[in-house]
């Protein structure tokens, strides 16, 4: 097997970038619709009155809606801690409702001895008694 040597692929000389000059007589010749100028521009800027009245107003809105912002924050927070530890709190009971359903499974042949009604050769106290049985309502019948 021979080695087969890769080309290398001659790419073009890049061109000269713009002056500044050329930069210039570009952007002064692009119309305002332009998107480098629209992309870019946000709203428009408050034209100046002069009038400080204007400025505190706006002042005064900012700072109420970052009191807004931060107090909408903390209660966010406060909640998330709250489900974390509610969340936990539900772990905690399902373990404990496991463990007390092994619990109540190793006293079935107990309960059956108790109440009279386990038929250990039926095909029902295969799968385990039912609720009835165990309460001696309905004794299962094999």
């Amino acid at each position: 097997m021979g080695s087969k040597a890769k080309k290398r692929v001659v790419l073009p000389t890049r061109p000269a970038p713009p002056t500044v000059e050329q930069i210039l007589e570009d952007v002064r010749g692009a119309p305002a619709e332009d998107l480098v100028f629209t992309a870019v521009a946000r709203e428009d800027p408050p034209a100046p009155s002069g009038r400080a009245e204007d400025t505190e107003a706006q002042r005064e809105q900012l700072y109420q809606q970052s009191r807004v912002y931060v107090a909408t924050n903390q209660r966010l927070w406060r909640a998330g801690a709250q489900l974390k530890q509610q969340r936990e709190e539900l772990w905690r009971a399902r373990e404990e409702l496991e463990q007390e359903n092994a619990g109540l499974s190793l006293l079935w042949p107990l309960l059956l001895r108790i109440t009279g009604s386990g038929h250990t050769g039926s095909a029902a106290m295969a799968h385990g008694p039912s609720l009835s049985a165990v309460c001696g309502i309905f004794p299962d019948r094999g």
